[in-house]
């Protein structure tokens, strides 16, 4: 195993875990791991650790799994000397004590091209806005939530069909690689980070169920965007003689939106005939 380098990473899901695994495959481990505390998951409720506590113990790296981010744990973290951190989807607000542990800072990995779409659903957005570009972005952590100095973005194109089930997977190992290739000249000081234009900014809210409902009355290529931006997540529904009907596969041609198939409230999914 290569010998650590001199950051921490803070990560908690699925997402975080699949970055993780870049850097190490591209050597780069860090000194110790920051997650989230085992939380209970299935049918039994069995306290469960999170994907990058998995992985981390599975490659021998410290880890930390505090409830809060305060005195006791920023002083545990102090204590491993680390340069800087990264954060992928680790859940917590960072004080700006934490913060200031880093003489290099805290990177996060974004996925938008910042200033646009700043906050917690950014593919979303992007998606509902019918946006034919996003991308990602990795930035220094800042007070003001995604507003830190840019270091490293990569554009990629959206196809007019693709939902968030495909294109959430794409953003995030572009995230993981644009890091990994980014992190050796950080390291050595060698970049000049941009300061976002806040003139420029969008802000992503955290999704609701309510979020998902369509109304099939409404224009056709909202719809559509909606239906693309919730595919992985709340989904989209709409209602039918008082039923709620949950939409499962949906097409947009030739501008028209199309409901191909749905679960009715308390039926089995069918094929949907309006």
């Amino acid at each position: 195993m290569p010998q650590p380098h001199k950051f921490v990473f803070f990560g908690t899901p699925k997402v975080a875990s699949e970055t993780l695994a870049t850097l190490l495959a591209r050597e780069f481990v860090p000194a110790l791991v920051v997650t989230s505390p085992d939380a209970p998951q299935g049918r039994g409720l069995a306290l469960t650790p999170s994907p990058v506590r998995v992985l981390a113990e599975e490659h021998t790296i410290p880890v930390l799994t505090p409830e809060t981010l305060g005195a006791e744990t920023i002083s545990a973290i102090r204590a491993h000397g680390c340069d800087y951190a990264v954060v992928v989807a680790y859940g917590k607000i960072f004080p700006e004590e934490l913060i200031s542990v880093f003489p290099k800072g805290v990177l996060n990995v974004h996925y938008s091209l910042l200033p646009k779409y700043r906050g917690a659903t950014p593919l979303e957005a992007a998606l509902l806005a019918g946006e034919r570009e996003t991308g990602v972005t990795v930035q220094k952590m800042a007070r003001e939530l995604d507003a830190g100095d840019i270091v490293a973005q990569e554009a990629t194109p959206i196809a007019p069909d693709e939902t968030a089930r495909e294109l959430r997977p794409r953003l995030i190992a572009l995230g993981a690689q644009l890091l990994a290739d980014t992190l050796p000249a950080f390291e050595r000081g060698d970049l000049a980070p941009t300061v976002q234009d806040a003139s420029r900014a969008t802000h992503s809210h955290k999704l609701k169920k309510e979020d998902g409902l369509l109304e099939l009355s409404a224009p056709a290529e909202e719809n559509w965007n909606k239906y693309r931006a919730y595919a992985d997540s709340i989904g989209t529904y709409f209602f039918e003689n008082g039923k709620r009907m949950k939409i499962t596969s949906a097409e947009f041609a030739q501008g028209v939106f199309r409901v191909l198939r749905v679960i009715p409230e308390g039926k089995k999914e069918t094929a949907y005939r309006a």
